[in-house]
């Protein structure tokens, strides 16, 4: 009996390792990209993705979610879960009337419209590719 518990204890604490494992999506890595015409500096961001920065000069800033990496985004830039972004988003629109990010399913619909459209910020998992710059790469 004691041999079956010490096995089945030494095989709950093997899965419970595993399933602290990090997985490979939390390690991933986060650009912040701009379009190219866009002139705004890395300690932007924070206001920009908490509404408190809306212009760059004469250009109106327009900042998209990317679904696929938001968590880590949220993690590693802004050091807020969802729950409280959520949160901070409902009080701006009631408050000062406006709107959240655009949220984008996937780093190639960001990268598309941050490439096409000036003003445009938004965040990827992946390298992005010429046609858009890299304001900040956050490990």
């Amino acid at each position: 009996m004691i041999a079956r518990s010490s096995q089945a204890l030494r095989a709950g604490a093997g899965a419970g390792l595993l399933l602290c494992a990090v997985s490979p999506s939390a390690m991933a890595d986060i650009y912040v990209i701009i379009n190219s015409r866009l002139t705004i500096s890395a300690e932007d961001i924070k206001e920009i993705y908490t509404g408190e920065k809306q212009l760059a000069g004469s250009i109106k800033i327009t900042p998209l979610d990317n679904s696929a990496a938001k968590g880590e985004f949220l993690s590693k830039v802004l050091q807020l879960d969802g729950v409280r972004y959520e949160a901070l988003w409902i009080k701006k629109s009631f408050r000062d009337g406006i709107n959240p990010p655009v949220v984008k399913a996937t780093d190639a619909e960001v990268i598309a419209i941050v490439r096409s459209t000036a003003g445009s910020i938004g965040y990827v998992s992946t390298v992005p590719p010429d046609g858009v710059t890299v304001l900040k790469k956050f490990q």
